[in-house]
């Protein structure tokens, strides 16, 4: 689009024009003098004090909450089969019951909402919103070389969605993880890598010498707008030059091996070990501080004695007592390899605190009850970070809060002065320390 000149008028101009430069179009901000009522946004969080982390993970094919659940709230709750292998952190983790995200819907389609409450996602016109994880790579992503990893135990599945709606691709073999978390590219690699940071900082330049064109064409009230727009555009510049620098430093040197990638599907302990580990190498070495995770569940018949049918056959158990002895195998074994993620993070000390300490962790599903594919009273447990664990909250599911709220409090953890997220009115007060 040619530049406005003195004999374009402000007045005139369409909010479907855009900037473009090089290929890329980036849309103005609402102006007065565009649109009778302007939106302003909001101006942009920063990571305050300590080095603080997020973990999304989302078990797609629920739990048997009679086995996670217990029967009396509050601290003193007694341990569930499922609960058995936490009880190390028994005060950093909390059991959550009855939430739910409010008009998600679908049944497994409600696996794409998870970590973004968006509401009908099995509807043909359903259109995703941005998951937690990358709203906070928008303000934090640029401080680590990687502002989120995107992972999966399961192919074409992903938690993480932009701003508009699009899926981001998930990972899902360790070799190709570990490789971009601690291998070093070839200087051609690292050439073309430097070639699209330098593309990308040569639009912007160009972008904001048009937008000061557009500037001197508006009113007064437009230059709050454009001032804004200004500073997100030099926010990406910001991170564009992180990047740059990011390129110049070697990645961290660790003890570990490359893993092999595990090809049999029935193998899920091995599969979702080894997932968790690198998660785990990953914020140790602070290669980034956000991830989604979404964990195993097919309908293989995995590898584990007293269990011979599908995982997603016995999930719908119509409650037969045979297929939920057989599910809990797979579903216990679920909870013994967080416990494990949990005693790795326990391990590690960042001064005063826990490398749990400085992870909110949120895992959970889509599914209630996933024998009657309901997405309502969802099993969701909330360890790390710098909550108040220890107790059993069970919130009624005819008025339960929004499960955004525990995002909104993650947030808060993160460092982020957000009170909403999606659904979200606020913190979860009973976990907020």
């Amino acid at each position: 689009m040619t530049p406005i000149t003195s004999k374009t008028s402000a007045s005139r101009m369409s909010r479907r024009r855009f900037l473009r430069a090089s290929g890329v179009a980036l849309g103005l901000p609402f102006l007065h003098s565009m649109m009778p009522r302007a939106m302003a946004a909001a101006p942009t969080a920063a990571v305050t004090g300590d080095v603080r982390r997020f973990v999304g993970i989302c078990s797609p094919l629920g739990f048997h909450t009679p086995y996670l659940f217990p029967e009396t709230a509050g601290p003193d709750y007694e341990v569930t089969p499922y609960l058995q292998p936490l009880q190390g952190h028994r005060d950093h983790f909390s059991v959550i019951s009855g939430m739910m995200h409010p008009d998600v819907d679908g049944g497994h389609s409600a696996e794409h909402s998870f970590l973004t409450g968006a509401a009908h996602p099995g509807a043909p016109s359903f259109r995703n919103s941005i998951s937690i994880d990358q709203y906070a790579a928008e303000s934090i992503g640029h401080l680590t070389r990687y502002p989120g990893l995107v992972l999966s135990a399961n192919y074409n599945t992903s938690l993480s969605y932009t701003r508009s709606g699009v899926r981001v691709p998930a990972e899902s073999r360790p070799s190709r993880v570990f490789q971009r978390l601690f291998m070093e590219g070839t200087e051609a690699e690292k050439e073309a890598q430097m070639r699209r940071i330098k593309d990308g900082q040569s639009i912007m330049d160009m972008v904001l010498d048009q937008t000061k064109q557009i500037s001197r064409r508006v009113g007064r009230d437009d230059h709050e707008a454009l001032d804004q727009y200004f500073t997100s555009v030099r926010e990406f510049e910001q991170r564009l030059v992180a990047a740059e620098q990011w390129e110049h430093r070697p990645k961290p040197q660790i003890d570990e091996e490359p893993p092999d990638d595990i090809e049999d599907r029935a193998d899920f302990t091995g599969r979702m070990r080894l997932m968790y580990d690198l998660i785990f190498l990953a914020l140790r070495t602070d290669s980034t501080r956000l991830i989604s995770f979404c964990g195993a569940g097919g309908n293989e018949v995995v590898s584990l004695e007293g269990v011979d049918d599908g995982w997603h056959n016995l999930s719908h158990h119509s409650r037969d007592p045979e297929k939920i002895e057989k599910l809990a195998i797979i579903e216990l074994e679920e909870m013994r390899l967080f416990a494990e993620f949990l005693d790795k993070l326990a391990s590690v000390r960042e001064g005063g605190h826990t490398l749990l300490d400085q992870t909110a962790i949120v895992l959970g599903s889509n599914l209630g009850n996933a024998s009657s594919h309901t997405n309502t009273d969802l099993p969701i447990i909330a360890a790390g970070g710098r909550f108040r664990h220890g107790q059993y909250h069970a919130y009624d599911p005819e008025r339960p809060p929004p499960l955004s709220n525990l995002f909104v409090s993650c947030l808060q953890h993160l460092g982020l002065e957000k009170e909403r997220f999606s659904s979200g009115t606020g913190a979860l007060d009973a976990i907020m320390g």
